[in-house]
């Protein structure tokens, strides 16, 4: 599968905001109402979508966006970090796999280039793709998360996945 990962660049915008920003973008799982249009703008331009702590990269495949991985920093004690990722894939190309193997690229790339030990992962309970594809990706199910994020009108439970730098070896 030659999927590939690489920064945001300035065309991508309204990539992103369709993704996030569209109910048919988004799809019902990642859907939490419009917001500021021009969000993803400023941060594009404030530091690219990368920086210290998290950042944003663009699912490729040949000339295709696919859509996009999300990561940030969650400190876990006074001198530990994990980071969360989430991604949403655009609708043409869900249920390939494109996503299972952009989050084992991130993966890989977070493990390599930084010192963290733990990823992890949330989804709603009723996304049973998402959970499918993280488990396919090699992340390991802690738990639900009873009440944990608002959308559509009422909290949803949520489901807890995480992957440690030993379960690659």
């Amino acid at each position: 599968m030659d999927v590939s990962l690489r920064p945001v660049r300035e065309d991508d915008l309204p990539f992103l905001n369709h993704l996030t920003n569209d109910l048919e973008g988004s799809g019902a799982h990642q859907w939490y109402g419009w917001h500021d249009p021009h969000h993803h703008r400023r941060r594009w331009e404030e530091n690219g979508f990368l920086n210290d702590e998290g950042g944003y990269l663009i699912i490729t495949r040949d000339d295709d966006r696919l859509g996009f991985l999300s990561w940030h920093k969650l400190t876990t004690s006074r001198v530990s970090f994990c980071y969360e990722m989430g991604l949403i894939v655009a609708p043409e190309f869900r249920g390939r796999g494109y996503g299972t193997h952009a989050q084992q690229l991130l993966v890989r790339y977070l493990f390599d280039h930084s010192t963290v030990n733990r990823i992890q992962a949330a989804t709603e309970l009723s996304n049973l793709a998402e959970q499918r594809a993280l488990e396919k990706a090699g992340f390991t199910k802690e738990g639900v998360l009873r009440g944990i994020g608002f959308r559509a009108g009422r909290w949803q439970d949520g489901v807890l996945y995480s992957i440690l730098r030993a379960d690659l070896n």
